[in-house]
């Protein structure tokens, strides 16, 4: 095993007792990106020298015995949403194509303040509005297990460098599935907390938490540690509860996740939650998984909660999104937008304020039945995409089992109700499918419970490692390096 793809718990505790160097960690990450981009394109911006002199650093650190970040010496991989100083932030739009960042983030300064290196910027589609990782700027990002396939979206490019290796965290955000669906494509974990948990200074509409950034990693205990150093009080979001100067949240706890009873659990499962089109392959690997782990549960019923007119609701308050966040852009550049983001916003400006009125009832009556059916239930499982990977050519699944979609983002419904409830859900890799592609396994807790969700969820984890039909897939590394390079396919560049 390379050092790239030791877990970063294990990296941190090797750094820690000097038996792994940070230079040696970075130098084996950089290795692995220069061996496996080419051919799927996750990593779009990077400098590897300043990375180089950030190791060296973290090093010196480690050898004067000094006290350690969390992530301390830990490549990490950005998200192309957020700025890193001296590096472009496009957001995937030909509009940012030449813009450079001039500072961190305030997330991305945190996660330095704890050690991290940061290794580049991560693929995502146009302002982050898709399912698919494509765009005008950085061409398509390819999923690692086929490169015909589509890495999901819109964090695909943080859940493919996980996957191949090129890093052991990277950032991601979520609005409808963003951080969940692409790491169930990939085989990766990624977490989409309560709101508040995680700040989200930049969000335009900051009292609609739809968008929330959050870690994604390769296991559970990664995805835990780093959520412990995006953690901070941060009152530009109104979500994030500071009392008395005081933070609410103690991310302590997340560094080593208490242990979870598998036995306990009251354990609900859908494949639809009553309105989702799923793919039929999908609903019959979901049943294939449960029959291998289901019987641990000490109770298990097929159901789930209320979520009547839950497309609507999530349709109403997205284009309103888009629409308060990009309308100027559309209006100074309508040659220069994609497809996916105009439609958002030419949406959003037909609805009216009893439209969003209606929508907002609805998500308050969803969420007020979700927390009467989480009084007898502990966690909900069910897949995390409706889909198996689809070719990266195909714009956005116009179809499900023969049935037309409604939108580009309809096919990510087994994901946003849990994000119109307000709920942390974790993906968890489950193996493969009945294509023979990862398939991600969604565990819903109640709101507010993300520690317990996740020490939930690597309690699975650590079932699944015995199970060779449930522990993680493995990218075929001599696969992707010899595969041709992703941009000399027809294709590569285009708005999806």
């Amino acid at each position: 095993m390379s050092p790239c793809d030791l877990s970063a718990v294990t990296a941190r505790r090797l750094m820690a007792s000097k038996k792994l160097s940070a230079v040696e960690l970075t130098e084996s990450c950089i290795a692995r990106a220069e061996a496996v981009n080419p051919a799927v394109n996750p990593l779009v911006a990077s400098n590897f020298d300043a990375m180089r002199a950030e190791a060296q650093a973290a090093q010196r650190i480690i050898d004067r015995g000094e006290p350690l970040g969390v992530l301390h010496g830990l490549p990490l991989c950005v998200k192309d949403m957020v700025d890193v100083a001296g590096l472009p932030t496009t957001f995937g739009s030909e509009i940012y194509a030449d813009n450079i960042a001039r500072c961190d983030d305030p997330m991305v300064a945190q996660l330095r303040g704890e050690g991290a290196v940061v290794m580049g910027k991560t693929n995502n589609p146009e302002w982050s509005a898709g399912g698919n990782t494509r765009n005008a700027v950085y061409g398509v990002t390819a999923n690692p297990f086929d490169l015909t396939r589509s890495a999901a979206g819109s964090s695909g490019g943080s859940a493919v460098a996980l996957a191949c290796g090129i890093a052991p965290l990277a950032t991601g955000s979520d609005t409808g599935g963003s951080l969940r669906t692409p790491a169930a494509f990939n085989g990766v974990v990624g977490f989409r907390c309560t709101p508040g948990l995680v700040p989200g200074h930049g969000r335009p509409l900051g009292w609609l938490p739809m968008s929330l950034n959050g870690p994604m990693a390769r296991t559970v205990d990664d995805a835990a540690l780093m959520l412990s150093a995006m953690i901070r009080p941060d009152r530009r979001d109104p979500w994030v509860p500071v009392i008395d100067e005081q933070p609410v949240h103690d991310p302590a706890p997340y560094r080593h996740l208490p242990h979870y009873d598998l036995c306990q659990a009251r354990i609900a499962v859908t494949h639809d939650f009553g309105f989702t089109m799923t793919e039929e392959l999908v609903i019959a690997s979901f049943q294939d998984k449960l029959r291998r782990f289901g019987h641990v549960f000490g109770e298990v019923a097929e159901t789930h909660p209320d979520c009547a007119d839950a497309d609507d609701t999530f349709a109403v308050i997205r284009a309103l999104g888009f629409s308060g966040q990009h309308r100027d852009l559309l209006l100074r550049h309508p040659d220069k937008m994609g497809p996916n983001i105009t439609d958002n916003i030419r949406e959003g400006e037909s609805y009216s304020a009893l439209d969003v009125a209606r929508a907002l009832t609805n998500q308050t009556r969803l969420y007020r039945s979700w927390q009467c059916f989480f009084e007898d239930h502990d966690f909900i499982l069910a897949p995390t995409a409706t889909i198996s990977p689809r070719d990266w050519r195909e714009p956005y699944p116009a179809h499900i089992n023969g049935q037309p979609t409604q939108s580009y983002y309809h096919w990510l419904s087994m994901a946003y109700a849990a994000t119109l409830a307000g709920h942390p859900s974790v993906t968890l890799p489950a193996g493969r499918d009945r294509n023979g592609l990862p398939f991600g396994l969604q565990i819903i807790g109640r709101r507010g419970s993300d520690l317990r969700t996740l020490a939930f969820a690597r309690e699975l984890e650590m079932l699944f490692m015995d199970d060779p039909e449930l522990q993680r897939p493995q990218v075929d590394l001599t696969y992707l390096a010899r595969a041709r390079p992703i941009r000399q396919i027809e294709g590569f560049l285009g708005f999806a």
